[in-house]
């Protein structure tokens, strides 16, 4: 089988879509509580990394079932897997509740490490409480998705993205101040979104692939996911970490304009290319993994050169946005002129970046689809680690400022790239796990 242009953006555009509306369920919280005042907002600003650390943890079983279901789908082992999707869910059920009742248990420690304000730190503890109590379909939401991914069913994780989104844009307004409870409603809302959407995804899951009870049954199927899904975990804590150590220890002494740029090229800029990276990056995962388990390597290869192409292109261009219409977009982000003509100076640097973005999703998508997790982790955690005493070494120590931590994050993208791109190289990739 050819795969053509169309067909790879048919299977991976809806995914990158579903990416940047669960994306905007942050930037929909924040807008949504500016009325409860300025404490509020830096709660919810605050955080932001201690959900990408939760998402970190769900990735163990989501993660690990992309690989595994696909290939069972290119092989036609139906039994394999219908247990594959029960384990999933049984794991992704469970690690949910553990995840969020230790969030529920330590939300004042948690708040406490990030050296809030005393009234930023109660409303952040309050947003945490909440999160705790009502965002466990939160929690198993990335591993429905993957499933569907796996199957190639990938308008149907855009289909819940939808009503999910939709859903929390109406109920976060509801939520937080016509029922009266304040930054816990905003919690309440999201987890009532995700509620519905997940109801959604178990329905039509189980009307395609009904379930059976004994699939359920936690075995040594949980095990073989989370082998593959530990190390994309670790590597996502292992980001999350690194930008709360650069944010104690180089962002913020360098200023509040500083910190609001970061904020805005983060979360803001390339909060919105980088699911269009990752929408390819699944992709291909649920191709390498339906093509190895169907025995049909060229077809991967073919898929791999073609988005090769296509991203290549699609990294120029947002490089050549990023660097000239750097003034216009974060000119939607604020006025004040500091924060302005910083995070202009992050775009147009970071704008170097994209095309080796592009380059590494596409590889870790390789990679994630053949299951080969480890090597992900080996070239994403110690380069990232290296970025918190470079940053430190070039911007505080040399006196150079903000402009080399933006460059320090961009060079060491570049070192990613090279070895997930290495690791796609060695051909490792095309032996199956087992």
């Amino acid at each position: 089988m050819t795969i053509r242009s169309k067909q790879l953006i048919a299977l991976t555009l809806p995914v990158a879509l579903s990416a940047m509306l669960d994306n905007a369920y942050r930037v929909i919280d924040q807008h949504a509580v500016q009325w409860l005042g300025v404490e509020a907002q830096a709660a919810i600003a605050a955080c932001t990394f201690i959900l990408i650390a939760y998402y970190a943890a769900y990735a163990i079983i989501s993660a690990g079932s992309i690989s595994l279901i696909a290939k069972a789908v290119g092989g036609n082992r139906e039994q394999e897997q219908q247990q594959l999707i029960g384990n999933a869910l049984t794991g992704a059920l469970l690690l949910g509740a553990m995840v969020l009742t230790l969030s529920y248990l330590f939300a004042p420690a948690l708040t406490q490490l990030l050296g809030l304000g005393e009234n930023v730190a109660k409303q952040a503890t309050a947003f945490l409480h909440w999160h705790a109590v009502y965002c466990l379909p939160q929690a198993i939401m990335p591993t429905v998705n993957a499933i569907f991914i796996a199957y190639g069913r990938t308008r149907t994780v855009l289909l819940l993205q939808v009503i999910a989104t939709v859903l929390n844009i109406v109920l976060n307004p509801i939520c937080i101040y016509q029922l009266d409870y304040g930054i816990g409603g905003s919690a309440m809302a999201t987890g009532l979104s995700q509620a519905v959407a997940l109801f959604i995804g178990l329905l039509l899951l189980n009307r395609s692939h009904p379930f059976r009870a004994r699939n359920f049954l936690l075995n040594r199927t949980v095990l073989k996911i989370a082998k593959i899904g530990l190390p994309m975990c670790w590597g996502t804590l292992m980001f999350a970490s690194v930008y709360a150590a650069m944010l104690h220890w180089v962002i913020s002494p360098l200023g509040a304009p500083v910190n609001a740029a970061l904020g805005i090229g983060f979360s803001a800029l390339e909060g919105f290319t980088w699911p269009v990276f990752w929408g390819f990056s699944m992709g291909i995962a649920s191709i390498v993994g339906r093509s190895l388990g169907a025995g049909k390597v060229p077809e991967a290869i073919q898929a791999i050169k073609l988005a090769f192409k296509l991203l290549t292109v699609l990294g120029l261009v947002i490089t050549a946005i990023f660097f000239f219409g750097a003034n216009l977009l974060c000119g939607f982000f604020t006025q004040d002129p500091l924060v302005l003509a910083e995070a202009v100076r992050y775009a147009q640097i970071l704008a170097f970046s994209q095309l080796f973005i592009a380059y590494e999703a596409l590889a870790e998508g390789v990679l994630s689809g053949a299951g080969k997790t480890k090597s992900i982790l080996l070239w994403s955690a110690p380069v990232n680690f290296l970025r918190i005493p470079f940053s430190w070494l070039f911007a505080i120590y040399f006196g150079y400022g903000a402009a080399a931590v933006w460059w320090v994050i961009g060079i060491s993208t570049l070192f990613k790239a090279l070895g997930k791109w290495f690791a796609v190289g060695t051909g490792k990739w095309k032996v199956e796990v087992g």
